[in-house]
């Protein structure tokens, strides 16, 4: 059996590091907001190209505090891709706005810049994109927007850690919103997020809305969050950010076997272009038969996933915060399968699968 995932194997390289730091961290005795969150945020951001790193404890609640530190009106507009994981737009409705769909590009499946102007109203006061399954979005485009209309930039960068767009890396075009969900490039062994920003005043208000408010202990200058990155957690992130460079290089390896192997004739594959570098949390295909494809590839001993088979707006607890038809985002979502593509697997198990794929006839 070929799995999706497996994050023992996922993580066995790292085991004796864990550990190790594991017993540093007992011994030290200082289990929240100690010095190693303090390093790991001075590492990421330096990973990221940006000036301040804010660790909170998950990449949902990195949104809602980006959103909250923004101080809008409440119930303005933010614009949103219609096809993103449902968090986004959590996010947006938990902080009190009101999320705005926006198609995506059915070619990129990130949010289409031709597509945001329409939606933009005097209430719009920020757009939210979504670097989707690893890739940029044309962040040129969408900063032109922004400037001309005066609209904050949040990037949700989730499953995009070191993607880059024309060389420059995301999280560092507008407010970068990280989640180490274990299953990520970068990820840890439990929950846990990051805000990066440039902004010296945004950020010391960020570390502050993550800790209940408070810059000093039991002076309360905000309505905050108990939203910390878990000190155990930035231990295990230290040691695998050490290694990020060597993860994203397997997996776009792995993914280049799947462009040059996979028949163009039967499936959709990832764009490529010249101004991306994607870093491949998920290589996904598209074919209209998907659930048969899936069940087929089961038979032959590979697991797949879907991200996802609901769109936002279908799903019930949706149905009072969106309206409105999204074809492109309904074609994605029925259409869309996860290929294997873990820091575990082997070339061998990628032209297997390749295999398989090739001698499906629907």
């Amino acid at each position: 059996m070929i799995e999706y995932e497996n994050l023992h194997k996922s993580n066995q390289k790292l085991f004796a590091e864990y550990i190790q730091g594991f017993e540093d961290f007992l011994q030290k005795g200082w289990f929240i907001l100690g010095d190693e969150v303090k390093k790991f945020e001075e590492e990421f951001a330096q990973s990221v190209g940006s000036k301040h790193c804010i660790g909170v404890a998950s990449g949902l609640d990195a949104m809602i505090l980006s959103i909250d530190a923004l101080e809008f009106e409440k119930g303005s507009e933010i614009l949103v891709p219609s096809n993103t994981y449902i968090a986004t737009i959590m996010a947006i409705i938990k902080a009190g706005m009101k999320p705005i769909l926006v198609e995506p590009n059915l070619a990129t499946y990130n949010i289409d810049p031709h597509k945001i102007e329409e939606k933009i109203t005097p209430h719009t006061k920020a757009i939210l994109v979504v670097h989707l399954y690893g890739k940029a979005c044309q962040m040129d485009q969408i900063q032109k927007l922004c400037n001309q209309y005066h609209l904050a930039l949040i990037e949700d960068c989730a499953q995009a850690h070191g993607a880059k767009y024309k060389n420059h890396q995301v999280g560092n075009f507008g407010i970068g919103c990280f989640s180490f969900y274990p299953t990520k490039n970068l990820g840890a062994l439990g929950d846990g997020g990051a805000i990066t920003t440039n902004d010296d005043a945004l950020a010391k208000k960020l570390r502050a809305l993550r800790n209940y408010g408070s810059h000093q202990k039991y002076i309360n200058q905000y309505l905050g969050y108990n939203s910390r990155l878990d000190e155990l957690q930035a231990v295990f992130l230290r040691k695998k950010l050490h290694i990020l460079d060597q993860i994203t290089s397997h997996k776009r390896k792995l993914a280049s076997l799947y462009l040059q192997g996979l028949s163009r004739e039967k499936y959709i594959l990832p764009h490529i272009h010249k101004d991306h570098f994607d870093v491949y949390h998920i290589f996904n295909i598209r074919h209209p038969k998907r659930d048969q494809l899936r069940q087929y590839l089961l038979q032959e001993g590979i697991q797949t996933e879907i991200h996802y088979p609901i769109p936002p707006h279908k799903q019930e607890s949706m149905h009072k915060f969106l309206s409105g038809e999204y074809p492109i985002s309904e074609e994605i979502h029925q259409t869309t399968l996860s290929l294997p593509i873990s820091f575990f697997h082997t070339e061998e198990d990628i032209l297997r699968v390749i295999d398989k794929l090739n001698r499906w006839n629907a």
